[in-house]
């Protein structure tokens, strides 16, 4: 049985973890608000970037469709897997990865039919120990990623379709629903097949240069914000998990210092009880 002294150390040392997930909690949640507020904004904005192409690409009379809105057989399909760094966020990586493992599994028979792009060291390091082909990674992203610090790597994904080295593209990360919910998501990226969906409000436009020449700017800025967009997303469901989890800790922390407390108080009557009864032992030896 442990000894009193022993249990006070752990009673200290556990009060404070405590303080130390209490704190991340706090910051979490900080960081959240923040996460949720510009994904919010941004979400706006793509939404409004998706009817103006989906405007200018359903109602396109003259030439081809452009290769990013054409499906083609599927001989090889990437994966871009949104994850962490630091982990200390409950379940939030092992679901999108254990997701992309299975999946792999299901739809390919070889390393040659499909390739990973990831973000985060969490992804990285067990796609790398397990031997999964990836075609490039990036671990640098901050907590609140600008565009500029995903525009290399959401060019560098859609670059990989253009060049016709990968025929679909993936895009697979924990969809933020609530402060105290996720949802994991696999969206198809590329091709753009449901952007030709005809807008619910159709508005005729004039264009200069051509439909042709619009859209050969605009698709990629819309695949490559859908890249940014899904990062943001998955950044305020990623504290929303650290949140979660930081306070998941901190409520087993109080439990362990109760359960604690209460064994040092037992032991502590357990010596008073002994010390009494050996002074009374000793006083009756001594009549």
């Amino acid at each position: 049985m442990p000894s009193m002294r022993d249990i006070k150390e752990k009673i200290n040392s556990t009060k404070k973890t405590r303080k130390i997930t209490k704190a991340m909690q706090m910051v979490a949640a900080a960081k959240l608000s923040h996460a949720q507020e510009r994904a919010g904004e941004y979400a706006a904005y793509a939404d409004k970037l998706k009817e103006v192409v989906s405007s200018i690409a359903s109602g396109k009379k003259s030439g081809g469709k452009h290769p990013m809105l054409e499906s083609r057989p599927v001989k090889k399909t990437a994966y871009l897997v949104i994850t962490e760094n630091r982990g200390l966020a409950g379940a939030y990586d092992s679901n999108v990865l254990k997701y992309t493992q299975n999946l792999i599994a299901e739809k390919h028979q070889s390393k040659d039919e499909y390739t990973i792009i990831v973000t985060g060291k969490i992804g990285l390091n067990f796609f790398e120990k397990r031997g999964y082909p990836i075609a490039f990674s990036k671990t640098d992203l901050e907590d609140e990623p600008t565009f500029d610090d995903v525009i290399g790597l959401a060019r560098q994904a859609v670059g990989l379709f253009d060049d016709k080295k990968i025929d679909e593209l993936h895009i697979i990360y924990n969809h933020f629903v609530n402060a105290i919910s996720q949802r994991l998501v696999d969206n198809q990226l590329l091709p753009l097949t449901n952007i030709e969906s005809a807008p619910a409000v159709k508005t005729n436009y004039i264009y200069e240069p051509d439909e042709s020449d619009v859209l050969e700017s605009l698709l990629p800025l819309y695949a490559e914000g859908q890249v940014y967009g899904a990062i943001l997303d998955a950044k305020a469901a990623e504290f929303a998990a650290r949140m979660t989890a930081m306070r998941s800790a901190s409520d087993n922390a109080s439990d362990i210092i109760d359960h604690l407390s209460l064994a040092y108080n037992r032991a502590r009557q357990a010596a008073i009880t002994q010390q009494i009864t050996e002074i009374v032992g000793g006083a009756a030896a001594l009549e």
